[in-house]
């Protein structure tokens, strides 16, 4: 199982989401571990390669993951945030693209 090493904040912003949420998205990284992909995700080329993005909606709203596993060491959890609008707010994909550059392999 590989590990998961979470960057800046995105630990604390993944336990501020609601209990349904992060048990959803905890979910699907655990099946990211085990070799598998999310049931709900897309590419995220714009913040770098290799980069998916999961996604959960409830009622409470529209949360992201963004992650990184084409290294051999860890699965990089880059950037977790609830979305506001249609739209990838610019900032969440600069944030998660500068994680991106921290990882350094």
């Amino acid at each position: 199982m590989k590990p998961l090493e979470f960057l800046g904040s995105s630990l604390d912003d993944l336990r501020k989401m609601p209990k349904v949420a992060r048990q959803a998205l905890g979910e699907a990284l655990l099946e990211m571990q085990d070799g598998g992909m999310p049931g709900d995700f897309k590419p995220m080329l714009v913040v770098g390669s290799g980069v998916f993005e999961i996604r959960y909606r409830d009622t409470s709203g529209v949360f992201r993951v963004m992650t990184v596993a084409k290294f051999a060491s860890a699965i990089y959890v880059l950037h977790a945030f609830q979305k506001k609008t249609q739209k990838t707010d610019p900032a969440d994909i600069e944030l998660a693209a500068k994680r991106y550059r921290m990882i350094g392999e």
